[in-house]
């Protein structure tokens, strides 16, 4: 099984670069020539040919020859790694915001949900029983507020371009979240996923009630949506990238071909195979080894992204 590492750099920071690859290659495959490198974007990413060892050496000796440097590596099989579906959590991942904080906002209560919301992605307290604490104190609140909230919506940087690139070359997209589902509808649209999986906010004479509807998407849920749409488009699981950030995402990481923790917690870095640290969601392109004029990347995304 032949085995390909990539470096990625952030983007705007051009950082990675000819001599550190070269530093990188040296430690992975000795004696290679630095041709041998294959750049998918410059200053940017690149891929190197991994000698004989596993994946997990190559990895060790890529992280001590960077050091420091604010560089994510992730090693391999060359094989295969284009996948054909991918499924994506939504706050702090596809987006920037936590939407339950931004209607916590509406009620002057913001940090004392945020907190709450930042226990239950760290793994402190059950996402579920998170969700129906913070979903009560929204109670009384008017369904147009929903609406009103999604003009504050921030993609996250790549997040644009990960989508419609994938899509341009086949492949299949959900947005799998424990969020609402006004939002996730939202973003669905607006990013161009296939799909979107979210909890419903219960509402009355167009009124919160401050109750969410079951079933509820949540840790156990995230996994098995992924696995049956995976399933109905008869993709293998081994072909699905996943990605995301909390720790209601560990499950349907770890079930993906390749899960991704992007900019995440602790607890959920620890857990997962593959992590991006340091590069926005262009990042889990190269990964695939996507080159970067290969991108679908319109000058309307890029200042979204920018926002």
């Amino acid at each position: 099984m032949r085995l390909v590492a990539t470096l990625i750099a952030e983007p705007r920071s051009g950082r990675l670069s000819p001599e550190i690859a070269a530093a990188a290659l040296a430690r992975v495959a000795p004696g290679s020539a630095p041709d041998s490198i294959s750049w998918l974007a410059p200053g940017i990413a690149c891929d190197l040919p991994v000698g004989d060892m596993g994946a997990d050496v190559a990895a060790r000796r890529l992280r001590e020859a960077l050091g420091a440097a604010p560089i994510d590596t992730v090693v391999q099989p060359r094989e295969g790694r284009r996948k054909k579906l991918i499924v994506a959590d939504m706050e702090s991942t596809i987006i920037a915001n936590e939407m339950v904080d931004e209607l916590a906002e509406f009620l002057n209560i913001r940090k004392q949900v945020a907190d709450v919301t930042a226990r239950a992605m760290a793994g402190e307290i059950p996402f579920r029983r998170a969700l129906i604490d913070r979903t009560a104190l929204l109670g009384g609140l008017e369904e147009d507020l929903l609406i009103a909230a999604c003009e504050h919506i921030r993609f996250t940087p790549g997040a644009l371009t990960l989508i419609r690139t994938m899509a341009a070359h086949g492949a299949r997209s959900a947005l799998i979240t424990g969020g609402f589902q006004t939002f996730a509808k939202w973003v669905q649209v607006k990013a161009g996923f296939d799909h979107q999986f979210s909890n419903v906010l219960v509402t009355d004479g167009g009124i919160i009630t401050g109750e969410v509807a079951e079933p509820i998407i949540g840790k156990l849920a995230k996994r098995t949506v992924m696995e049956d749409l995976a399933a109905e488009y008869d993709i293998p699981i081994a072909e699905v990238i996943a990605v995301g950030d909390g720790a209601n995402d560990v499950d349907m990481l770890a079930a993906a071909g390749i899960g991704v923790a992007y900019h995440a917690k602790p607890s959920v870095r620890q857990a997962a195979r593959r992590r991006i640290d340091h590069g926005d969601l262009t990042a889990l392109l190269y990964m695939q080894g996507y080159q970067q004029d290969e991108f679908v990347t319109t000058v309307v995304e890029e200042a979204s992204e920018a926002a």
